[in-house]
């Protein structure tokens, strides 16, 4: 009994403590996670600055979908086909040098030798000219086999000029979600950014941790993107259902970098390295117990902020990633 005592009191505390590890990666905004979005430069680690030497690490949570391979270009296409299809030369060498070695084992166990069949210029010339016949056959049919599983062009044999033919996708089959037509993707273009835009970022960086802290969601929805809000308010509800308030206070921006700033259609992107410090403590609600953090010693944090605005309007929050 005392032995089962023991080990229900062993199974408790390491219950315990799985459950105490998703709280603690939950401290902050972002708490260390990479969420959010970078538009069209989603799966593309931005540029590396002095602030984060290192880069940053990729977006675990993202809305925006990963590229497929049939939207890498029709090259990558068909290479990726050709990759994944067996060629018919290699299986007809293969059948064709175990033929020859089955022969020579043949002639070895009936006392002829390996080379029996080639003893006299005759059988050599032969067997050479067997061995350019079966090639020749084997390149008629790689062509054969080989325009048949290219495209058909809709201009087909007409003359082409020197530049590559780039078939462009369907509107109509874009909007209707047809088919393997899809939009391209947006053009970017690189902007230059201001002093105010630079202020902008420092002060969302101290709003958003603020608003994060004191549970403001109506203050969040006018910070961050709809992404980033269903992100944080995933933390935050998970934290009132474990019982738990995350406090933030005193951020303060030590050194930040722009690491790129780029428009694609009406929106603007800028992603920022930023080392800032903060303090940061997990609570229980009922008895204000600190559960993680320390609610007196600063820490310091470096992360790549991205921050999105429609064409002449505020910049939000639109992603966080951690420094790698």
């Amino acid at each position: 009994m005392i032995s089962l005592a023991r080990r229900g009191r062993v199974v408790a505390v390491l219950a315990g403590a799985l459950l105490l590890v998703p709280v603690l990666a939950e401290a902050r905004p972002g708490g260390g996670k990479g969420f959010g979005s970078r538009g069209s430069r989603t799966e593309s680690a931005p540029a590396r600055t002095d602030t984060a030497p290192n880069g940053a690490q990729p977006f675990q949570r993202s809305a925006t979908p990963a590229p497929s391979p049939s939207l890498a270009g029709p090259a990558a296409g068909a290479a990726a086909a050709q990759a994944a299809r067996p060629s018919m030369a290699r299986n007809l060498m293969m059948g064709l040098g175990a033929g020859l070695l089955g022969a020579g084992l043949f002639g070895m166990l009936s006392g002829s030798g390996f080379f029996a069949g080639l003893a006299s210029l005759a059988g050599i010339m032969g067997f050479l000219l067997q061995l350019a016949l079966i090639g020749g056959a084997i390149w008629l049919a790689m062509r054969f086999f080989r325009r048949r599983a290219e495209p058909q062009l809709a201009g087909a044999g007409a003359p082409l000029g020197r530049e590559t033919y780039q078939p462009q996708p369907d509107a109509r089959m874009a909007a209707m979600g047809g088919g393997a037509a899809r939009p391209a993707a947006p053009q970017t273009t690189e902007i230059q950014l201001s002093g105010e835009d630079f202020n902008a970022f420092e002060r969302l960086l101290s709003e958003v941790n603020t608003a994060y802290s004191n549970e403001d969601e109506r203050g969040l929805r006018e910070l961050v993107t709809p992404e980033m809000f269903g992100y944080f308010d995933e933390d935050l509800s998970g934290n009132a259902r474990k019982g738990l308030v995350d406090r933030v206070s005193d951020v303060k921006l030590l050194k930040g970098d722009l690491a790129e700033a780029w428009r694609e259609g009406n929106l603007d992107y800028a992603t920022v390295a930023m080392r800032f410090s903060l303090i940061n403590a997990l609570y229980e609600r009922s008895s204000g117990k600190i559960v993680d953090g320390n609610a007196t010693v600063p820490q310091e944090v470096t992360e790549h902020w991205t921050f999105v605005r429609e064409r002449g309007g505020a910049w939000k929050l639109s992603g966080i990633q951690g420094a790698a």
